[in-house]
């Protein structure tokens, strides 16, 4: 398969931009009380840099959706220079900063958005849910849609008919076959076809929710992952499902599938499996908060969370590295080569979140 290597280029903003604000007046007014404002700060300080050292952060979804609002951007690299790079086919964003040999490289994000809850009504066709989708039933480096990945889909949707059907039964057999490895690093990797290949069904949310994309995408029903992180507690009565304060470790992707007359549906099988494991220290899958987290997370989700992009296979701009499968870490690189987007404490970065209350 061919890489479909993803360089951020369209739309380049200078260091230190404040990105226009939406006031909640734009916002409808029968849900303006739904909405939630929150800012998020990510504070990079590269500890023993060696020669040059380049530093990527992503930002919030550049495109603004139904469920998710940007409120704008500010940044500083003090000592070195930054810039924002945007893909709009992507919804992706990325401050790439640079600082010289001998600098001392810090680089702080601040991100202001709103949120809302989403919620799908599969009763309700809506004339506006209609976009080419074609690339989304598209292999990636980390998702392929042939060989075991194809055979799997086909036995998992065999006699089932419609996109919203289809994405049904791969949704529920991920909660059935797969379990959260708490040994994980970070989200995981996403390598759904090692997963399938030697029957090693544990992982997080990289693993678990890219395994719905690849399995929908092979059975022809437009999917992609959303990667983000989680900005606040939970209001559902799951402590598994949030985070406040500080959320340096709190990165998590989700999924969503696309049916035609309903547009874009967000689903979360990975959270299901973290609720079987975390919540009151593990439920059975028979347990009612369980199965009421299994109906909720296929069609809706909570929004105490924030997007930042679906972005697949990226290049980070101006690096000479291979691509990464996605970008929800921040990223370092020095004259040494890329630091360990999972190692906070030596790398080092913090991130933090607070909610707004207007």
């Amino acid at each position: 398969m061919k890489r479909r290597d993803f360089l951020l280029t369209a739309g380049i903003a200078p260091a230190g931009l404040l990105l226009p604000s939406y006031v909640l007046a734009d916002m409808p007014v029968a849900s303006t009380k739904s909405w939630r404002i929150f800012e998020t700060i990510t504070r990079v300080e590269v500890l023993k840099p060696v020669g040059a050292t380049k530093v990527w952060l992503p930002l919030p979804l550049i495109n603004d959706t139904n469920y998710q609002k940007s409120l704008g951007n500010q940044w500083n690299a003090e000592g070195g220079k930054a810039q924002a790079v945007m893909n709009p086919l992507q919804n992706a964003g990325i401050v790439a900063a640079e600082f010289p040999d001998g600098a001392r490289p810090v680089l702080e994000l601040k991100s202001r958005f709103a949120t809302i809850d989403r919620a799908t009504d599969f009763s309700a066709s809506r004339s506006d849910a209609s976009e080419d989708v074609s690339r989304f039933v598209q292999s990636t480096e980390l998702k392929p849609t042939d060989g075991i990945v194809k055979t799997t889909a086909d036995k998992i949707t065999a006699g089932v008919t419609g996109d919203v059907e289809k994405a049904r039964a791969i949704y529920n057999w991920i909660v059935d076959n797969t379990f959260r490895d708490p040994k994980t690093r970070g989200c995981g990797v996403g390598d759904i076809k090692y997963m399938l290949e030697t029957n090693s069904m544990g992982g997080k949310c990289a693993d678990i929710n890219a395994l719905f994309v690849a399995l929908a995408r092979a059975s022809g029903v437009p999917a992609r992952d959303v990667y983000g992180v989680r900005v606040a507690d939970s209001k559902n009565g799951y402590k598994s499902l949030g985070k406040s304060g500080t959320i340096t470790k709190a990165q998590h992707c989700r999924a969503e599938f696309y049916a035609a007359g309903l547009g874009w549906i967000p689903v979360d099988p990975a959270d299901v499996r973290k609720v079987i494991l975390e919540e009151e220290g593990g439920l059975p899958a028979t347990h009612e908060k369980v199965i009421a987290a299994r109906k909720f997370l296929f069609g809706n989700w909570e929004m105490n969370w924030l997007a930042y992009n679906n972005a697949y296979d990226v290049k980070l701009p101006g690096s000479d590295k291979k691509p990464i499968g996605f970008l929800m870490y921040p990223q370092c690189e020095t004259a040494e080569g890329r630091r360990d987007c999972l190692d906070p404490d030596a790398f080092k970065y913090e991130m933090t979140s607070r909610e707004i209350i207007v």
